[in-house]
């Protein structure tokens, strides 16, 4: 799973690992607005490059696929279907999202960063996060931290299920082939010599 394009540097590699059934990749598309990207993103790349990716990714023979993350009440949320139509042009064959989670130090950082660049729909933004979290801005419960609860994380979900059927992206992923992965016989060993790579 990355936002990176530079992905594309190891497609060798992937469609290596690909033709055995080893690997599947997910590219992070959180909007299709290249200003918003610079603004939500500054570091990653813009959402054309990532779908080039899944484009290149596809035609090498590599499964690849989107994510949706974070999913940001009143901020991005709207552009879902246009998103998942994009990546399935691109030849995603799968699709997931990711409501907005706010774990520990992250809520303020969100905050200080949605004042300062979207002053004026803030408030509702925190509003429509907290009617998804049971009035908090995080719940890490499992099961209702990555989608949450409540009417406007149910509708959500519902968009999510229509326009992944709609194009194709909701169906059954093959499992990959983790019968040809072992655990070393001295972990640490294994872990030392990884260490020295670095």
């Amino acid at each position: 799973m990355t936002k990176s394009a530079g992905v594309l540097r190891d497609l060798d590699i992937l469609a290596s690992m690909a033709k055995r059934n080893l690997v599947r990749v997910y590219l992070s598309v959180t909007t299709l607005d290249a200003r918003l990207a610079r603004v939500m993103e500054p570091r990653a790349a813009t959402p054309a490059r990532r779908l080039h990716a899944i484009a290149e990714l596809t035609r090498a023979g590599v499964p690849a696929g989107v994510l949706l993350a974070p999913m940001i009440p009143a901020l991005n949320d709207a552009e879902m279907e246009k998103i998942v139509e994009a990546a399935a042009r691109a030849g995603a064959g799968h699709a997931g999202y990711v409501l907005l989670r706010l774990p520990l130090e992250l809520r303020e950082m969100f905050e200080s960063w949605l004042h300062t660049h979207f002053p004026d729909r803030a408030r509702h933004v925190l509003s429509l996060i907290r009617e998804t979290r049971s009035g908090e801005l995080n719940d890490s419960r499992f099961h209702h931290r990555f989608s949450g609860q409540g009417v406007y994380a149910n509708l959500l979900s519902r968009r999510f299920v229509r326009v992944t059927r709609q194009f194709g992206l909701d169906n059954n992923r093959t499992q990959l082939a983790c019968d040809r992965f072992a655990v070393p016989d001295d972990p640490a060993a294994a872990g030392a010599r990884q260490m020295s790579l670095f």
